[in-house]
């Protein structure tokens, strides 16, 4: 089989648009923030594969991007960043080699959900979706009763009974609960309900071996998601061998190692850019390099898959309120779930903008210890019904202004979601805005108007191509030990770089870290009663 040439414009698109989505989310941070910038590559890469059968399942792969991308928001790593700046030569190390680790985990579980929809048919894929909305269902549940029994203060969240180890241990067990709970109306275990549980089981797994039993910290008393996530990886490995999946092992292996050379190498070029003396928001820098080079990661790991991937069926019809789900999740309830903090900052930062407007709170995040509902979510409120509605409609009768081919829909999901993204982020930060800021803002809507005539101009210059059915576990196996070469070798390149740039000196940007030693000052016990939490 011949090698389909990776088409540059679909390289730069995906590089782009996660760089864009990476910069935004680090302005809204955690698996919320995350899932943005998972949704807009995977339909980026979509668009500019050349594969017709792609564009129909678009807002599938946007979906499952979204998700697979989030996972790794769980992961704590700005400690891991300082370590990097560290004048102690042995934590500089470890800096490095767990900068890669994470960098890896993150893009191998985006790189996994991104492929889902490519490798399932039909049938197949039409299995996830009740387990996905009855996950969704219960993480909401989970939020609204925590919050109302318990009304944890973030800064004190190690006083509350649920803390362990600062994870999201709550959220894994609400996952198993939701996917036994559809495999019971469904009469038993299929591969929907599996995937859920795998990744659940295996994130419990991981978290016990390797915190509980192990000890092993990465940076205390920070969070320690990271072994769930570890667990993840390894579950969703163990998934595809079992359901025979080997391109989306693949994906998620290369993926993998090919964010944890981008997650340290970006980190690597701010100690660079630190050093030249020059003042800017390096950090945000950093951010959107990080993004771009994941991005061209995960388009180098979709190029080999273009014509090795299988032929999708276009013809077959999802039922309606699956497709009406998908597009609801990624435009309104992936919105939402993020800029309800940037109403929250209006809240703190404008003078005379009061908490409350006409009795209601301007945002009350669905919680009891917000009063519930603000205006930002009535209007949201409102927004959703008018995104079901037409949607409701468009199917009995095709709306004008919705493209009638699936290429055109897909530009419109990806557009509609860019410019919602950049735009609402732009609100947020013009109400504390600084000359800094431009590094970040201005950079990135330069980059979402590049974005923009790449996603319109771009399909016509990509040639088309054609799946095929092709086994990758020798492929797999290959890039599992080029990754371990490529871990050891930018570990110790990174490593001598920044002694050559800084010697045994702290590298300015970051607070002082020593995770090792005698002098070291990472706390062995979590915050005492009454404490903030670091």
């Amino acid at each position: 089989m011949e090698m389909a040439i990776i088409p540059w414009e679909m390289v730069l698109l995906c590089g782009l648009s996660l760089c864009v989505g990476w910069g935004i989310r680090g302005n809204f941070g955690h698996e919320y923030g995350a899932a943005l910038p998972g949704a807009l590559a995977a339909m980026a890469i979509v668009l500019l594969s050349g594969r017709e059968d792609w564009w129909r399942h678009i807002h599938y792969f946007a979906l499952f991007g979204a998700i697979g991308w989030s996972f790794g928001g769980s992961m704590s790593y700005m400690m891991v960043v300082g370590y990097s700046h560290s004048s102690h030569s042995p934590t500089v190390l470890y800096g490095f080699a767990n900068l890669f680790a994470i960098g890896f985990l993150w893009a191998a579980l985006g790189g996994a959900g991104t492929a889902l929809p490519a490798f399932l048919t039909h049938t197949q894929l039409s299995l996830f979706f009740m387990p996905i909305a009855a996950v969704f269902i219960g993480w909401s549940l989970q939020a609204v009763i925590v919050d109302w029994v318990l009304t944890p203060r973030r800064m004190q969240r190690h006083e509350s009974p649920l803390y362990w180890y600062d994870t999201d241990w709550v959220s894994a067990l609400v996952a198993i609960v939701a996917a036994l709970i559809v495999a019971l109306f469904r009469g038993g275990l299929d591969m929907g309900t599996n995937l859920v549980l795998y990744l659940s089981i295996c994130w419990f797994g991981g978290f016990l071996l390797l915190v509980n039993v192990c000890r092993l910290r990465m940076t205390p008393p920070r969070g320690d998601n990271w072994a769930g996530c570890v667990g993840m990886v390894i579950g969703i490995l163990g998934y595809c061998s079992r359901y025979e999946l080997s391109g989306v092992a693949f994906a998620t292996v290369m993926t993998g190692f090919a964010g944890g050379v981008a997650f340290s190498f970006g980190q690597l070029l701010k100690l660079i850019y630190i050093r030249t003396g020059l003042q800017t928001n390096w950090h945000s820098v950093m951010e959107q390099t990080q993004g771009f080079l994941f991005g061209i990661g995960m388009a180098v790991t979709f190029g080999l898959l273009i014509n090795r991937a299988p032929t999708l069926e276009v013809d077959s019809n999802f039922p309606q309120w699956m497709e009406i789900f998908t597009v609801f999740c990624v435009l309104v309830a992936l919105t939402y779930l993020n800029y309800r903090k940037a109403a929250g900052t209006w809240v703190e930062q404008v003078e005379g903008l009061p908490e409350r407007l006409f009795g209601l709170p301007v945002v009350g995040w669905f919680r009891h210890s917000r009063r519930w509902i603000g205006w930002f979510e009535l209007f949201y409120i409102g927004l959703g019904i008018a995104c079901v509605w037409l949607l409701t409609v468009h199917f009995r009768e095709p709306l004008a202004f919705i493209p009638t081919s699936w290429l055109g829909k897909g530009q419109l999901l990806y557009l509609v979601l860019l410019w919602w993204m950049v735009i609402f982020n732009f609100e947020r930060a013009l109400v504390g805005f600084s000359p800094h800021r431009l590094v970040t803002e201005g950079v990135i809507i330069l980059n979402g108007i590049i974005c923009t005539v790449l996603v319109v101009l771009g399909p016509q210059l990509v040639p088309k191509q054609t799946g095929s059915v092709f086994s990758f576990t020798d492929w797999t196996l290959r890039t599992s030990i080029w990754g371990i070469v490529a871990l050891i070798g930018t570990t110790v390149i990174f490593w001598v770089i920044k002694h050559a740039l800084y010697g045994q000196t702290h590298a300015p940007g970051a607070s002082l870290h020593i995770r090792f030693g005698p002098d070291s000052n990472a706390p062995k016990e979590k915050p005492k009663t009454g404490e903030q939490h670091p």
